[in-house]
């Protein structure tokens, strides 16, 4: 069993949307790349055909994952969020003590987290380190580059 994860209806729409689209136009791509390398004669010697059938096992792996994430999918009902304290959902602007400059970040479930629509995973350094923060609390957080220090500014949904 794996882990339970919270996602925004959004999110698992889109999970679900992946998930059909592997299991009704990928197979019949992979059956179809499979079928032109088999109509290329000798199988044994076929690297066309051994590719495609690597491929499909793949494909056929990624399908089992993603069955397995929604099967492990809630959804999250954002009228419970208390809005006072750092949690998924919550979007929270931090200041960073060091270059004084503020970024807001929405703390997400790791498939929903986009860097460039500035939604983080609760499951990155930043994210637990937010997480149960209250508006003006600090968060010292150990990245790869060393320790970051944010104070937290604000908390919304």
């Amino acid at each position: 069993m794996g882990k339970i994860q919270y996602y925004t209806e959004e999110g698992l729409n889109r999970l679900r949307a992946e998930l059909h689209e592997l299991k009704t136009r990928g197979r019949q791509e992979m059956a179809h790349a499979i079928a032109e390398a088999r109509d290329k004669g000798d199988l044994s010697e076929n690297a066309e055909y051994d590719a495609a059938k690597e491929a499909q096992g793949l494909h056929e792996a990624k399908i089992s994952k993603l069955d397995e994430v929604l099967s492990n999918a809630r959804l999250l009902d954002e009228s419970s969020i208390d809005a006072s304290v750092v949690s998924v959902l919550s979007k929270v602007k931090i200041k960073n003590k060091k270059t004084n400059s503020e970024i807001t970040y929405t703390l997400v479930a790791e498939e929903e987290a986009d860097l460039k629509l500035g939604k983080i995973s609760v499951g990155s350094p930043i994210g637990k380190g937010l997480l149960g923060k209250r508006v003006g609390e600090m968060a010292e957080i150990k990245v790869p580059a060393g320790l970051l220090e944010f104070e937290v500014i604000e908390i919304s949904r």
